[in-house]
């Protein structure tokens, strides 16, 4: 039976039969992955805990004939276990990983980036950036922003998405695409403080620096809009983001 090794993160796992499970990965080359882990139910699997959500592991697979099956796992890290007893980053990135469920959809397809982006991001809520912890909401905000920009659906916080008109602009419309100018702007457009659009653009190029000395309103601010963008681009909303307080 041909087999083959890869990187990954556990997305989602679901029960099969008396003791295995199917458990959804992101990997590093294959993209997103659906493996049957045999016996991971059983007091005695030898890998059981590191096929849980959050863990992030090196693992062998078997080629199977619809499934593949994993039959080696080696731990690289355990997201998990600091963030079950921090419930805002613990929910944090159960909206990460479902995030990266959503948007990764061909099973097979190389996602590097996606998968790059989710390890950097759970990696940030568990030991923070270089300049220090940041709190998880913004964590959870820049990586939305920049997995959705690496899907396709960039927003924009200075030109007119719209026309391309140089900015900045003070109008945001999420079905547009980001800020839009004065001629553009769509009716149910918003005006949100300038130092929120500011906020917006240094979590979207994952500029930690600028994230240092942030207000509780613009942070509040961001996170609505952030909202509001994912929610349009991925047509309906993720049911983990009701969960995250803000």
């Amino acid at each position: 039976m041909p087999t083959y090794r890869d990187e990954a993160v556990v997305l989602r796992t679901h029960k099969l039969g008396e003791a295995d499970r199917i458990i959804t990965l992101l990997s590093r080359r294959r993209g997103k992955i659906r493996a049957v882990a045999k016996g991971v139910r059983r007091t005695t699997s030898k890998f059981g805990a590191r096929l849980e959500p959050f863990s992030h592991i090196d693992l062998q697979f078997a080629v199977g004939r619809t499934l593949d099956i994993v039959t080696q796992v080696e731990s690289l890290d355990a997201f998990g276990e600091p963030l079950i007893s921090d419930y805002p980053a613990y929910t944090a990135g159960q909206v990460m990983l479902e995030t990266a469920d959503r948007l990764v959809v061909e099973e097979g397809e190389p996602s590097v980036q996606q998968y790059q982006l989710l390890v950097g991001a759970l990696r940030v809520l568990n030991r923070g950036t270089a300049d220090g912890p940041r709190p998880p909401t913004l964590v959870l905000d820049s990586y939305l922003l920049r997995a959705l920009a690496v899907a396709g659906y960039a927003p924009s916080f200075e030109d007119c998405a719209r026309c391309g008109l140089v900015g900045p602009h003070p109008s945001f419309s999420p079905s547009v695409g980001g800020v839009v100018c004065d001629r553009c702007r769509p009716p149910g457009s918003v005006r949100p403080a300038p130092e929120t659009l500011v906020l917006l653009g240094a979590l979207l190029e994952g500029r930690w620096a600028d994230t240092r000395d942030v207000g509780e309103r613009s942070a509040r601010e961001a996170s609505g809009l952030t909202s509001a963008f994912v929610a349009w681009h991925l047509d309906r909303g993720l049911r983990s983001l009701a969960h995250v307080e803000r």
